[in-house]
């Protein structure tokens, strides 16, 4: 799902607020234990709630372009990180990069319950992108060969589905990692590469 975005391009001070906004409105609803205020995310930006209404008339847009950001970076991060790091060091690094996606999306339920009620956010299409960053990884890793081939990207996400799940009230991210661990080291083709 591509980042909602006006008509018209934006000015380059109207393209920075709107960034500023989604960068700190992200890090607001990853660390808030209840609702966000708009205000405080506008005041974070330096901007006023006049700027933050003008870019996202209603909380729900705020939070779909937020929801959006995550989204891209996530599934983005997969080839950055193959460049980087050996596949299964990349897998491991993209699981975090997917719990942070995951946990910024706690702060932002309710309002995402609605959109995807509503359409506005298709789920298959999140977790299409979802498994072809996995799908991705999991080739490089075969081809290398540390990571088992033929193993399959949709089963890798739902394991990390039922992780996310099984954590999401304990908020422990040592528990998670551990899990995310396990994860890795089941799918390496040799005892070795989870333990690097």
């Amino acid at each position: 799902m591509p980042s909602p975005e006006p008509a018209l391009p934006l000015r380059s001070d109207a393209r920075r607020n709107r960034d500023k906004l989604v960068a700190v409105a992200r890090a607001a609803f990853a660390t808030a234990d209840g609702t966000v205020a708009l205000e405080a995310v506008a005041r974070e930006a330096g901007v006023g709630i006049g700027t933050l209404y003008r870019h996202f008339p209603t909380r729900e847009a705020l939070v779909e372009a937020v929801y959006a950001a995550e989204l891209d970076d996530v599934t983005d991060s997969a080839p950055a990180l193959l460049a980087e790091l050996a596949p299964e060091q990349a897998l491991r690094a993209w699981m975090d990069r997917y719990a942070a996606f995951v946990a910024t999306k706690r702060g932002m339920a309710d309002v995402l319950r609605a959109s995807v009620a509503s359409g506005r956010i298709a789920t298959p299409a999140t977790r299409q992108r979802i498994t072809a960053a996995i799908g991705a990884i999991l080739e490089a890793g075969a081809k290398a060969g540390t990571l088992r081939a033929g193993a399959d990207p949709e089963d890798v996400t739902l394991l990390l589905l039922g992780v996310f799940l099984s954590t999401a009230n304990e908020r422990d991210p040592e528990r998670t990692g551990r899990m995310l661990d396990l994860i890795v080291h089941a799918l390496c083709a040799s005892r070795w590469c989870g333990d690097q």
